[in-house]
């Protein structure tokens, strides 16, 4: 069968490009650079924890080595800390990165990978769509047609994959704009994040009352200044000023020594494509949303979109194409790209002077620096991961379904568990491999030595009933998971979304889960009977 094609070579497309590959997917990667990005140490991105694992999964690298993963988080109004958060050793925390470091990542993990195929100095110029595949013609110095079985754009603001297929890409323009730069210098706190509203000094130029500061590898800072509403130009005198005048103010004194590394203007714009998909063509990434004010960050939610694609590309690819799978993509991202972009909207004229905040966040202004450090930290509406709880794969009706702490569509916790071959791992680690999980809740598994257990009590029945499923699932032992009671059994998406829990071992409904989870899909040679007894 012919590859996948992903046309875009920056981080969506190569996450998604890897994601494929390691559910043995062939993917051509259309490059319309030289095949390499040029160093940029002020465009960065923070990760939040579920999308700093998948990369980690797919490059093989601890992305501690390469950024700083944050040991808390300081709000600050005047010369008053308002709120501080300090994250303990073992608990998940974001992750501050520059991005053509992670495009590095990305680069180096598909040169290694066989199915993965980078096509430099190919810029896109047609699509044609056959009920049987697409082809894709580029021009350039390697201009050539490509044929492939889906194709995704992954290409970015201006995309041209977007343009193609006329799909409109309505939203408003610079609902935020911020003066940034890049810089090594000394400041307290090393590794802790810090969102400083309205500071005490004397503000210069067009600038408002907020600047955010994160930290990089190496004693390198990435701070950021909210511009008001507007085009007032920031001259590279006012930004030096500011850098000075920010610097004094948080020393106590005179501005330390700094090596300024890099600066931009960062303009924030919110935009939603009408359709993610036309036939066999997808899009993803900045080419399918724009977004990012108020903390927000755009790039996790590309990430997010490749992890949700991938698995239902490779099981169209393997098995034939179903259109339930297939269109549930759209129906699932595009509704929590809209739902953050709408939080996001409303609570934006509270940060301009106007009253629309109030509608969320009742009281003063805490309320206003708790709306934006969730934002920050992917917290509450403006930032926690969405959860899937009206897709069209969700199934209805479980007899035995319970709650547990993880709503239904939510992503999992990461607990520890035990792989089918006795070995101890994360439960994110078993994560993009195109199977579902089915995660047994057995307290004590984690003293006994497996051969005590796994032929003892409802093992056996549950890993009958697993092997019966309609799709490839592997079965995963848990001491315990937030909010299930002992012998509850999870099922879990390829992407680390919960299907559901149920109470003890019950494999018709286990069943009916597993078979909504994939659309529908009965795959060959998979034993229905043994499914719904």
């Amino acid at each position: 069968m012919d590859p996948v094609i992903i046309v875009g070579a920056g981080p969506v497309g190569l996450t998604l490009a890897l994601a494929l590959a390691r559910q043995e997917v062939p993917t051509v990667v259309l490059d319309e650079g030289p095949g390499k990005e040029e160093p940029r140490p002020a465009r960065t991105a923070v990760l939040r924890p579920d999308t700093a694992a998948l990369l980690e999964r797919l490059t093989g690298t601890a992305l501690d080595h390469h950024g700083v993963r944050w040991t808390g988080w300081r709000a600050m109004r005047r010369r008053q800390v308002v709120s501080e958060i300090a994250f303990a050793p073992d608990e998940p925390a974001p992750v501050h990165i520059a991005q053509h470091v992670i495009s590095g990542l990305l680069r180096a993990a598909a040169a290694d990978q066989p199915l993965v195929e980078i096509a430099a100095d190919s810029r896109l110029d047609s699509i044609e769509q056959e009920p049987s595949g697409v082809t894709a013609h580029t021009r350039g110095p390697n201009g050539t047609y490509w044929r492939g079985s889906y194709l995704v754009g992954c290409d970015g603001t201006r995309s041209t994959v977007r343009k193609l297929q006329d799909i409109r890409f309505p939203g408003r323009t610079a609902v935020e704009r911020h003066a940034v730069a890049a810089l090594r210098t000394e400041l307290p706190r090393t590794d802790q994040a810090l969102l400083h509203r309205m500071p005490p000094w004397r503000s210069s130029g067009p600038f408002a009352g907020e600047v955010t500061a994160r930290p990089l590898p190496d004693g390198a800072w990435r701070l950021d200044w909210l511009l008001p509403p507007g085009k007032d130009l920031v001259t590279p005198e006012l930004l030096v000023a500011r850098i000075r005048e920010t610097l004094a103010g948080w020393t106590d004194g005179s501005a330390p020594a700094y090596d300024l590394l890099d600066t931009g203007v960062h303009t924030v714009h919110h935009r939603l494509a009408r359709r993610w998909r036309d036939g066999r063509v997808f899009l993803a990434g900045d080419a399918a949303h724009l977004l990012g004010a108020l903390g927000t960050q755009g790039l996790d939610e590309g990430l997010r979109d490749a992890d949700n694609l991938a698995w239902k590309l490779a099981s169209a690819w393997h098995h034939g194409p179903h259109e339930a799978l297939l269109d549930s993509y759209q129906a699932e991202r595009r509704a929590v790209v809209a739902a953050r972009l709408r939080a996001t909207d409303q609570a934006l004229p509270g940060r301009r002077g106007g009253g629309g905040l109030r509608h969320i966040v009742p009281g003063t202004a805490r309320g206003h620096d708790a709306l934006l450090t969730d934002g920050h930290l992917g917290r509450g509406a403006l930032g926690a991961p969405g959860a899937y709880t009206a897709s069209p794969l969700a199934p209805r009706h479980l007899e035995g379904e319970i709650p547990v702490d993880t709503p239904r569509g939510a992503p999992v916790s990461d607990v520890r568990v035990t792989a089918e071959d006795g070995s101890f791992v994360r439960l994110r680690d078993r994560l993009g491999r195109g199977t579902l999980l089915v995660l047994l809740i057995a307290p004590g598994t984690g003293v006994w030595d497996r051969k005590h257990w796994v032929s003892a009590g409802v093992m056996p029945r549950l890993a009958a009933a697993v092997t019966a499923l309609p799709h490839p699932a592997e079965l995963l032992v848990a001491e315990s998971y937030p909010g299930a009671p002992a012998h509850s059994v999870l099922l879990v998406r390829p992407d680390g979304h919960l299907v559901t829990a149920l109470t003890g071992v019950r494999p018709a409904a286990l069943y009916a889960a597993a078979e909504a989870t994939v659309g529908g899909v009965v795959e060959e040679g998979v034993g229905v009977e043994a499914g719904v007894r």
